[in-house]
């Protein structure tokens, strides 16, 4: 899941990115609210975290600026201000959750996974790909009933590959999904990453699901299926 972390703040943005990557999220930041409209405007974020307290303008501001965009990502307030009007506006305007500062991570991580859920819709909580399972709510992995354990990084790019399961995925296009913007595109990461995943899911078993298709990218071989 690809988050965009609005706040000026820059101790706690900072804490906050290393503590939502480790937990497998791909998190830009913006310490300005310019400079989250110009991210949000063309990074493809699935939610964007928006205090309210921004130099010289509000997150309320920033909230209607992109909905008149057209920028329709889920966002979730982070905000000190805690009074219930402000709670209610935040809501109204289009917010999907409010969460007051100070908070503990764990909460946070919490609130996003519960917008991951409503996100996909309850139907969607099981990925299955042949005999491949992933539990989007609890974020196991299996595969013929076999538990199979993944770095958050491992996970976020079978994820990918599981929901555009049977297309060939670019090396390029699993980059802007998993992968942070400062990525460097030149290296072997995504091969080595790869590597690594086709052990552990296709390792032991007769049929191997991930595929390599030279000079196109990688695919996982199957379709979807959902519960």
């Amino acid at each position: 899941m690809k988050l965009l972390l609005i706040d000026d703040e820059e101790k706690l943005v900072l804490h906050l990115q290393k503590g939502l990557r480790q937990a497998g999220y791909s998190v830009d930041i913006a310490l300005s609210a310019a400079a989250g409209l110009e991210l949000a405007a063309v990074g493809g974020y699935e939610l964007i975290l928006l205090d309210l307290m921004l130099p010289g303008t509000t997150g309320f501001d920033v909230l209607r600026t992109l909905r008149a965009f057209g920028i329709d990502a889920p966002v979730m307030i982070l905000s000190a201000l805690n009074q219930s009007k402000h709670v209610v506006e935040g809501l109204d305007l289009g917010a999907v959750d409010y969460l007051r500062k100070p908070f503990e991570l764990d909460e946070l991580l919490a609130r996003i996974r519960t917008v991951q859920r409503s996100q996909t819709g309850s139907r969607l909580a099981v990925w299955r790909v042949g005999d491949l399972t992933m539990d989007l709510a609890s974020r196991q992995v299996s595969r013929g009933g076999k538990s199979i354990t993944l770095t958050p990084r491992e996970y976020q790019l079978l994820e990918q590959l599981m929901r555009q399961a049977g297309r060939v995925l670019s090396k390029a296009q699993l980059t802007e999904k998993v992968w942070e913007s400062d990525f460097d595109r030149g290296s072997n990461v995504v091969e080595v990453h790869v590597h690594q995943l086709r052990k552990k899911i296709d390792r032991g078993f007769a049929t191997p699901l991930l595929e390599t298709v030279v000079g196109v990218g990688y695919r996982l071989k199957g379709s979807l299926d959902v519960k």
